[in-house]
């Protein structure tokens, strides 16, 4: 092969990584089984910590199941896609191994092995992504599976040591997805060291990647703002931000992210629920290990 071919070959895989997009409608087409066989073969190869692999990825074809999914994450689109995969990470596979071997396990009491785990689950979904972008199909990630831990683990029938981390739907594109502005390496890379970009740079860059988006200022945008912001930061940050606001004249892009969207003060809630139905599917590396006396 010459270097020629090397480039093309590689200029391809960055116009698929530069071009990616979440893809939210689905064409009817049924995924044939040899391009889906490739694209989970693409995950297969994905580098593990130690080459454990440990992950497992629950495949789901069934109509009344994709629809259900779709309904309970309030994201019809899963349900119009032919194929979504639950990807899980899961330390029981290698702990039956040592039970088999007769070897010492304690990976689900360890933060070690979840925190590395956690990162080859995604890093195998995401060869995932780029395999099912090679062959003309798209994905979208729904990280709202997190709301549903305890209906995931009964649906996919999901034992101790396996734990459901995001969904990845499948499909090929009845239209082109858009592809969304992204922050640029200036802001993103540092060399070195971290260093923080100047408030006005990095203000204006994310005001650029997200067009400027202004919205429309009411009565009820701006009293539901204003309570998030009492009860993340008190009662004259509310203050300060009504008053941004009014002096704009509009609700600008990150005010309607944090204060709207990903409401500031809904998301840290629920975290020590988390932690329960991490511990119902077996793992407690949130707490003090003690290693059995001789």
């Amino acid at each position: 092969m010459t270097s020629q071919d090397n480039s093309s070959k590689m200029n391809e895989t960055i116009r698929l990584l530069h071009e990616r997009a979440s893809l939210r409608s689905y064409d009817d087409r049924a995924i044939e089984p040899e391009v889906m066989s490739a694209i989970l073969e693409a995950g297969m190869h994905a580098p593990t910590g130690g080459n454990l692999q440990p992950y497992s990825i629950i495949q789901i074809n069934k109509p009344e199941t994709l629809e259900k999914l779709g309904e309970m994450c309030e994201q019809k689109f899963i349900g119009t896609a032919p194929v979504n995969l639950v990807f899980c990470l899961d330390l029981r596979r290698n702990r039956r191994l040592a039970e088999i071997g007769v070897a010492p396990y304690t990976a689900q009491h360890s933060f070690r092995h979840f925190w590395v785990a956690f990162q080859d689950t995604l890093i195998a979904a995401q060869n995932i992504c780029t395999a099912a972008d090679a062959l003309g199909l798209g994905s979208c990630y729904v990280a709202t599976i997190l709301e549903h831990i305890e209906e995931i683990c009964r649906m996919c029938r999901l034992p101790e040591g396996v734990f459901p981390i995001v969904l990845l739907t499948l499909g090929y594109p009845k239209t082109k997805p858009t592809i969304r502005k992204k922050f640029s390496t200036d802001i993103m890379v540092h060399k070195e060291t971290y260093k923080d970009i100047p408030d006005d740079v990095l203000y204006s860059a994310y005001i650029e990647r997200e067009d400027n988006k202004q919205l429309i200022l009411n009565e009820d945008r701006l009293e539901k703002i204003k309570r998030v912001c009492q009860r993340t930061h008190g009662e004259d940050y509310a203050e300060k931000c009504e008053e941004a606001i009014k002096k704009a004249g509009y609700i600008n892009p990150v005010q309607n992210r944090f204060g709207l969207h990903y409401k500031a003060d809904e998301m840290p809630q629920g975290n020590l629920d988390f932690l329960a139905q991490l511990e119902n599917q077996g793992f407690d590396w949130f707490k003090e290990w003690v290693p059995r006396s001789d």
